[in-house]
């Protein structure tokens, strides 16, 4: 999504300000979701956003990651599970883009999850739903629509 896209309707200040922001590289390169039952959290995971791991997984941790594009916008990532490392409430919020977040959130329950928030608006910046893992991660889910 280009600023242009994401600027349709803002005010010009909040275009110029969204130009600011596409076009500084983003701090976020990679993050990890703490598990405890990593094929709980692969069976969950898949049925959300309907995708497969990649097993990159060594003999001191379980290490699954979620599918990257090195030419599409967005932060890779992975499912963890390491002993010191344990999943739960609070600290970081990891979203996850989506078409409309209401097609996920309604795969969480029969995944085993649990929806703290439903589809909620955020203004100008589309929606979010936000929700817990198999593990008790909180995730949100964004889109714009």
């Amino acid at each position: 999504m280009t600023s242009t896209e994401c600027s349709a309707g803002l005010a010009p200040a909040q275009q110029k300000q969204l130009e600011v922001t596409f076009s500084q590289p983003c701090p976020v390169t990679w993050f990890e979701l703490n598990v405890s039952d990593i094929e709980r959290a692969k069976a969950f995971y898949g049925a959300v956003f309907q995708v497969e791991f990649q097993d990159l997984s060594n003999p001191e941790m379980d290490y699954w990651c979620f599918p990257m594009d090195d030419q599409r916008m967005g932060a890779g990532g992975a499912l963890m599970r390491m002993a010191g490392c344990e999943p739960g409430k609070g600290g970081t919020m990891v979203y996850f883009s989506c078409d409309d977040c209401a097609v996920e959130e309604s795969r969480v329950l029969p995944a085993g999850g649990q929806v703290c928030r439903p589809k909620m608006a955020i203004g100008e910046f589309g929606f979010i739903s936000v929700v817990l893992d198999t593990e008790g991660n909180p995730i949100g889910l964004h889109s714009l629509r």
